[in-house]
C-alpha cells in the first residue's frame, strides 16, 4: 500500500466527531494529492466510539478500525495506531477536532524542508482556566524533575517520519507518554503555530486520571526524585545536628532536666525524616521494576477492521 501520511487518532468519548474528523482531513489531504491511511482506535470508550468507526470502515477501505479489549489509556491507544501506520508519513492528533484537520496539509509542507518532526505548536488553548492553570504547574513541575525542556503549547499533535515512529515504537517503556518519547528520540524538529478549537462535550480526562497520568510520567522518565531524597536526607540531618545542638545547650544549662531527652529528639527527627522518605521513594521505583518483570503488553487488541499481512 503506497500510503503518503497515515493519520493516527486515539478515540475515548468523540462518537460525535469521528464522522467529520475523517471528511475533513481526507478532502484537506485528497485537495493536496496526497494519499491517506486513517487508523482510529477505540480506547474502551464507553460511548459508540466503535460502532461509528465500524461502520466508517466498512464503507471505506482507507479506514483501519482497532478497537482495544478496554481502556488502556490515551498513549497506549496512540502506540497501538502506530503500529499500523504505514505511510510515509504519520499524523498523530486527537479525536475531539480540537486539532484542526485542515492545519494538517501546513504541517507536511513545513516537514518538507528536510525535518523528521513538526510538532503542532497550539498559539491559545480554547481549555478552562482551571486546566490552564493545572497544566501549566504540571509541566513546570515535569520539566524540574525530568532536567528537560517541556512546553505546554505542544501536545500530541504533530507529523513525524516512519522512522521517528519506528524508533518510538522499539522503546520498551510501559508507561507511555507521547510527546516525551517522540522528544526523547531525537531527530530534526521544528514547530508550527496552529489554531486551537474548544472541546464540545465532556473531556476524557477526569482530575484522577490527569493527576494518575502525571505521577507516572515522572517516575517513568526521571531519577530526580531519587536524586532529591538524598539531598532531603543531607538537608534533615544538618537541621537535626543543629536541633541536637540546641537542646544539648539546653541540657547543660540546666532547662532540659529530662535523661535521654535530647537522644530522642535527634533520633526521631534524623531517622523518621530520612529513612521512612527515602524508602518510600524506593519503593515506588521497586513497584516501576516490578512492572517492567511482569512484562505485560500495553495494550490488547479486540477486533480490527480491514488489516491486511500483506500491506
Amino acid at each position: 500500500m503506497n500510503t503518503d501520511i497515515s493519520v493516527v487518532v486515539p478515540l475515548y468519548r468523540c462518537e460525535k466527531y469521528i464522522e467529520e474528523l475523517y471528511e475533513r482531513v481526507k478532502k484537506s489531504l485528497f485537495d493536496n494529492g496526497l494519499k491517506a491511511q486513517f487508523v482510529f482506535v477505540n480506547d474502551g470508550s464507553p460511548g459508540n466510539d466503535w460502532l461509528v468507526v465500524e461502520e466508517l470502515a466498512k464503507k471505506n477501505r482507507d479506514v483501519l478500525a482497532i478497537n482495544l479489549s478496554r481502556n488502556f489509556g490515551q498513549h497506549q491507544a496512540i502506540t497501538a495506531g502506530l503500529n499500523y501506520a504505514k505511510g510515509k508519513w504519520v499524523i498523530v492528533m486527537d479525536g475531539d477536532l480540537q486539532d484542526s484537520p485542515e492545519e494538517i496539509i501546513n504541517l507536511y509542507k513545513k516537514a518538507q524542508n528536510n525535518f523528521d518532526i513538526v510538532y503542532a505548536q497550539r498559539k491559545e488553548r480554547k481549555d478552562t482556566r482551571i486546566k490552564k492553570m493545572s497544566s501549566r504547574l504540571y509541566y513546570a513541575v515535569f520539566s524540574y524533575l525530568t532536567d528537560s525542556k517541556q512546553d505546554k503549547s505542544i501536545a500530541n499533535f504533530g507529523i513525524y517520519k516512519l522512522k521517528v515512529i519506528k524508533a518510538i515504537l522499539s522503546m520498551k517503556d510501559h508507561d507511555r507518554y507521547f510527546p516525551t518519547m517522540s522528544q526523547w528520540v531525537g531527530y530534526r524538529s521544528t514547530t508550527l503555530e496552529v489554531q486551537h478549537f474548544e472541546r464540545d462535550g465532556e473531556t476524557g480526562y477526569s482530575w484522577s486520571t490527569l493527576i494518575k497520568l502525571a505521577f507516572n510520567n515522572i517516575i517513568a522518565y526521571s531519577d530526580k526524585p531519587l536524586r532529591l531524597t538524598v539531598r532531603l536526607g543531607l538537608l534533615i540531618s544538618v537541621l537535626s545536628f543543629f536541633i541536637g545542638a540546641y537542646y544539648m545547650i539546653q541540657s547543660f544549662r540546666g532547662i532540659i532536666l529530662v535523661e535521654g531527652f535530647v537522644s530522642l529528639i535527634i533520633s526521631i527527627w534524623f531517622l523518621s525524616g530520612v529513612i521512612i522518605m527515602i524508602l518510600g521513594v524506593i519503593g515506588i521505583y521497586v513497584g516501576k521494576v516490578y512492572d517492567k518483570v511482569k512484562d505485560r503488553p500495553t495494550f490488547i487488541v479486540s477486533d480490527i477492521i480491514n488489516f491486511k499481512e500483506d500491506e
